[in-house]
């Protein structure tokens, strides 16, 4: 009710209705009976009108699957059980394949599944709406930390406390700097332009990553022939891409690909957004968790983002587990600490690589292409180094996610 004073209370109260808030509130519902979970969006929680797809690693999978949630999404889903990486220059024709990973199981365990984020969101929605309290939408406008719980005020003048909050509320979080959390961050000076196309030749759940000067192309499967493509250029180069018409944005499309799938249609509008980095100094602060883009903002060259923040997730809910069957308050700082120390490493780890490699392929220099060429090469050829590599894509370490916490 607006403008009341009455303060609404929970146990552990998220910020941000996007997937990592829903599936950390369905996971804490689901592995601790009886807690009383609320979940707080700007907006309205509705499946919205989004035309995008998310690569959702194996690992992550296992989560969704733990959480009740990915039958819902499977149908939707497309596998990618291969991965082409090439490298190329802005004039050559030929896209020669430098690395081919294909997954440890496929097709019955393929390293990665693209999932329509309308498909996840309708999942999720509908697992949360019986398991959480939806709270109204409002927007938070301050938030404090005392003894026993955090409270968190709302523009609107409602008041909601809990004995941890989480922010789940993206790379601008207002809680993170009402927490006086700072962040390093990096603009790479760089658009990513997302859209789905239709192809001539179908794409047999193959995923191609094009590094090219200005950054990655990539082009990910989805059901029938179709792919999602997300297309790292400079900014002022993506705004002219923009500017096109459909179809001679399609011939350009097909062109950077190498006519690997054949020609090209566009069949979703395209969207383009700036890239950044964002890395939060501390995961943690008195009362607050922060989890997902509020957390941390990768480069998404390696699709990994939503991944990254879904590992928070089973992170976060298996500490608070543990932490509510010993009779530990789930929302002190021995607690948080834990989970910030688990998620720490993994996503340093992960922002390095991303940074780097965005960093290494985004030129044209000969030499520099000759000795990452032959990197690539050999990386193809000894097996060791591409298993590391495949495990770390798929997220293998995620097939233990929420390991050992149901009742």
């Amino acid at each position: 009710m607006a403008g009341s004073n009455q303060v609404q209370s929970f146990d552990v109260l998220i910020v941000g209705g996007g997937p990592v808030g829903l599936s950390l509130g369905i996971a804490l519902a689901r592995f601790v009976p009886g807690i009383n979970v609320g979940l707080l969006d700007r907006r309205a929680l509705t499946v919205p009108r989004d035309s995008r797809a998310s690569a959702i690693a194996a690992g992550v999978r296992h989560l969704f699957t733990a959480i009740g949630v990915w039958d819902g999404m499977a149908q939707a889903a497309n596998p990618i059980a291969e991965m082409k990486i090439t490298d190329s220059g802005r004039a050559d024709i030929s896209r020669p394949v430098l690395l081919d990973f294909v997954g440890p199981g496929a097709p019955s365990e393929p390293f990665a599944h693209m999932v329509p984020n309308t498909a996840s969101a309708a999942s999720l929605i509908a697992a949360a709406q019986d398991l959480v309290t939806i709270v109204e939408p409002g927007a938070v406008s301050a938030f404090s930390a005392g003894p026993a719980h955090g409270l968190v005020t709302l523009d609107d003048g409602r008041s909601l406390s809990a004995g941890l909050i989480v922010a789940a509320d993206g790379g601008r979080s207002m809680l993170r700097g009402l927490a006086g959390i700072r962040t390093l961050s990096h603009d790479y000076r760089q658009s990513g332009l997302v859209t789905t196309i239709s192809h001539a030749q179908p794409h047999h759940d193959v995923a191609y990553e094009h590094f090219r000067p200005a950054g990655p192309f990539a082009s990910l499967p989805l059901a029938g022939n179709r792919s999602s493509l997300v297309w790292t250029e400079k900014p002022e180069a993506a705004q002219d891409l923009m500017a096109m018409s459909p179809g001679d944005l399609a011939h350009r499309i097909e062109s950077a690909m190498g006519s690997v799938l054949g020609p090209v249609e566009i069949v979703e509008t395209v969207q383009s957004f700036p890239l950044n980095l964002v890395l939060a100094h501390r995961l943690a602060a008195p009362r607050l968790a922060l989890v997902g883009d509020a957390a941390h903002v990768i480069h998404p060259l390696a699709g990994q983002g939503l991944n990254l923040g879904l590992r928070d997730v089973a992170v976060l809910a298996e500490v608070l587990v543990d932490a509510i069957r010993l009779g530990q308050d789930p929302g002190s700082m021995a607690v948080l600490e834990r989970y910030e120390g688990r998620r720490r490493t993994d996503t340093a780890l992960m922002a390095l690589a991303t940074d780097g490699l965005n960093r290494l392929f985004s030129n044209d220099v000969a030499p520099v292409r000759a000795v990452r060429d032959f990197g690539l090469s050999l990386v193809d050829r000894i097996d060791p180094l591409k298993d590391g590599f495949m495990t770390q894509a798929a997220g293998a370490s995620g097939a233990k996610l929420l390991k050992g916490i149901a009742l």
